[in-house]
């Protein structure tokens, strides 16, 4: 299959997904390195950056796909079929890609768009920024920097501190927080992700030790002040994106696992069954449920993000209201997903439990996205409080 072209605005979900088909064997067959070592191989990263899967949500003037929030999910679903670490890992470079539409356009080139391999990671933790001139002297100690370990840059969220060490605050009394890129050679890495699931995606701790950024490698992630474009895409929060693309790998997980178990259930006969699994009443009414849970919790998220993504273009806002909705229906997605997935391997017993079989490592992979803070069940009240009329509250939003 030829390499798309992400500048070519023909570009489709259908394209994307052609190139994930075509990457799929190269995807499963790299799983035992990726859990074994922790990172994604060379020779996958080099094809999943020739296919242009680290760059979806990249604008156009960058050699990006600027996809739709739908197609992304999609596209993510669909790596998340072969190896949940792969999708995670693409996942959150995407949406650090985003980045680019803030800064200014000859950094954003040389970060992305002279690059093919260009990706930014980063991660939370304590990190600070004291003005020096036209920059900024930064100190941190970030954490689960999924896909770091592979990443040309790297990324601290740090709060701009004055002489005294106290936080400098904006018009509203909140806190500054910039967003300083650096390249990576010039952070420290501490290995801790030695960890359930999504093993591969190589989350580590990171160091930074008294580095000065230049004030054009910085910005103020989702400010509109700073934003630098109009385009549909960009009026949609990073995190928003980071919804939707993790919501897609929880989902393209728990489809695998379904899609395993059908093929088990025609050949598994358990001890003391005289007839396969398939032929047993009770497993095929748990697996008609699950089946139309996963789908109609897919349904559920496309349509939404469909329907907002349609008046976003047509309004230039993404209201809070919507941002809500899409916190739901990502959520919602995520733990529908746990929920098949915890029903099919309860039902093919054993067979589920051997580290080289089609189950074990899906299952701690998915069980890892819902601890994450896309997974949070504590979305749920966030949601309602407001759907009930109370005031938003806009920090998981």
């Amino acid at each position: 299959m030829d390499r798309i072209d992400p500048t070519d605005q023909k570009a489709t979900r259908e394209d994307y997904l052609g190139q994930v088909q075509a990457l799929g064997s190269l995807i499963a067959d790299s799983g035992e390195r990726i859990e074994e070592t922790r990172r994604l191989p060379t020779d996958l990263l080099n094809a999943l950056h020739g296919a242009g899967l680290f760059r979806l949500l990249l604008e156009r003037r960058f050699n990006g796909g600027e996809v739709t929030p739908t197609d992304f999910s999609a596209i993510i679903e669909a790596v998340a079929h072969y190896d949940g670490s792969t999708a995670w890992c693409l996942c959150q470079a995407n949406g650090c890609a985003m980045s680019a539409s803030y800064l200014d356009e000859k950094i954003a080139n040389q970060i992305w768009g002279d690059d093919r391999a260009g990706v930014l990671a980063w991660g939370p933790g304590p990190s600070t920024a004291t003005r020096e001139g036209d920059a900024f002297r930064v100190n941190a100690e970030g954490a689960f920097a999924s896909g770091g370990r592979h990443a040309t840059w790297i990324g601290t969220h740090a709060t701009l501190i004055d002489e005294s060490g106290e936080p400098i605050r904006n018009d509203a009394g909140q806190k500054v927080v910039r967003t300083m890129l650096l390249p990576a050679q010039e952070i420290t890495w501490k290995d801790i992700w030695h960890v359930v699931g999504l093993r591969g995606t190589a989350s580590d701790a990171y160091i930074v030790n008294d580095k000065l950024v230049p004030r054009q490698h910085s910005l103020l992630r989702d400010d509109a002040a700073e934003r630098r474009t109009q385009r549909p895409l960009y009026l949609f929060r990073q995190t928003n994106l980071y919804a939707c693309g993790f919501s897609g790998v929880a989902l393209g997980l728990a489809q695998a696992m379904v899609n395993a178990f059908a093929e088990l259930a025609t050949t598994k006969i358990p001890r003391y069954y005289r007839n396969p699994l398939s032929q047993n009443q009770v497993v095929q009414s748990e697996y008609a449920r699950a089946s139309i849970r996963l789908s109609a919790a897919r349904t559920f998220l496309r349509s939404e993000l469909d329907a907002i993504w349609h008046a976003v273009s047509a309004s230039g806002v993404l209201s809070v209201g919507e941002r809500m909705r899409i916190r739901l229906a990502t959520t919602h997605a995520i733990h529908e997903a746990k929920a098949v997935a915890d029903t099919v391997y309860d039902a093919a017993g054993s067979s589920a439990i051997f580290a080289n079989g089609p189950f074990e490592r899906r299952f701690r992979d998915l069980h890892t996205v819902t601890q994450q803070a896309q997974g949070r069940k504590a979305h749920y009240e966030t949601v309602g409080s407001f759907m009930l009329g109370n005031a938003p509250d806009l920090s998981a939003v």
